[in-house]
């Protein structure tokens, strides 16, 4: 039985030889122009860094190309893949159709992994962009288990699924957040608010924070828990998914070396010491939990719950 990739999303070169210490696989980083919802901001030089340490490592190394795209942002695609492909960079995540066609003609062996984050629902999907091209698709968030197991059984491309972390519920193009300030005249809130981790939208009802991300590609609204399926791999892991993605969007460093060391442990266990896995795995969900913020309880998303839109 194989290993899933563990795949983390680090906020910073830093954290590479750290995460791959406790276990990490591979990583996806990228530049905000290019990527939604990064956990860190990535320069050229800071890819270049990330990519040559990782592969010292042994590890791989993805890079967000995932935004929607504007006809006057395509030249900056071409120049952004080309150099990409020069780093030898394992692989290469897209939405938009766009930066596909555009690797056909500026590298062309780039490995391409399709995530628009909501439309890979269904085996025929993910099949079809894998006859054009892509070699993995990322799972819309929102799939139980059932139709995850079903997907991989009939996908022609590698699968890959969040098991741990905040996911996106709601993204405008506009700076929302920033233009609101921007229309009180609270021009010096506007240049604070990248650095604020700390901004919600507060339902008194349910007694839920939503989490407010900016980034240049608008505004984005977050679950106001994080999935936890650490106690769960089981099905994923026998089924053959690929990949198993940590996401750490406005997450510490610490907090996601944590995490990963966490989630190490259970898929070798799964993996190896089926008995032992089911002996621990509610010891370390219960560790996870106890690393949470108050104000952020773990939950398994949509794992177990009949599929709603």
């Amino acid at each position: 039985m194989k290993k899933p990739e563990l795949l983390v999303t680090p906020t910073n070169v830093s954290d590479i030889e750290k995460l791959a210490a406790v276990g990490a696989d591979a990583f996806v980083i990228g530049e905000q122009q290019f990527g939604l919802r990064l956990a860190g901001d990535f320069t050229r030089e800071d890819v270049k860094q990330a990519t040559e340490t990782s592969h010292k490592l042994n590890k791989k190394i993805y890079v967000a190309v995932n935004a929607l795209f504007h006809n006057e942002k395509i030249d900056a695609v071409y120049d952004y893949l080309s150099y990409l492909n020069t780093l030898n960079v394992d692989g290469v995540l897209f939405g938009d159709p766009a930066v596909l066609m555009v690797a056909r003609e500026v590298a062309p062996n780039l490995k391409l992994h399709w995530n628009t984050e909501m439309t890979a629902t269904n085996w025929y999907t993910c099949n079809y962009w894998g006859k054009r091209g892509a070699k993995r698709a990322v799972l819309a968030r929102e799939l139980n288990m059932d139709a995850i197991v079903e997907i991989k059984e009939n996908a022609e491309v590698e699968i890959e699924v969040q098991v741990h972390g905040m996911t996106n519920m709601f993204q405008s193009k506009r700076s929302l957040v920033g233009n609101y300030f921007e229309y009180q005249g609270n021009v010096m809130e506007i240049e604070n608010r990248k650095l604020e981790k700390n901004m919600f939208l507060y339902d008194k009802e349910r007694d839920n924070k939503y989490p407010i991300f900016e980034d240049v590609n608008g505004t984005h609204i977050m679950s106001p828990n994080d999935i936890c399926i650490i106690d769960e791999l089981e099905e994923m892991i026998d089924a053959g998914v690929d990949s198993f993605k940590i996401d750490g969007v406005l997450k510490t460093s610490e907090y996601l070396i944590e995490v990963t060391k966490r989630y190490r442990k259970a898929i070798d266990l799964c993996v190896d010491d089926r008995d032992e896995y089911e002996n621990i795995k509610d010891e370390l969900l219960e560790e996870l939990e106890e690393l949470q913020p108050a104000n952020r309880p773990l939950d398994t998303g949509f794992f177990f719950k009949e599929t709603v839109y």
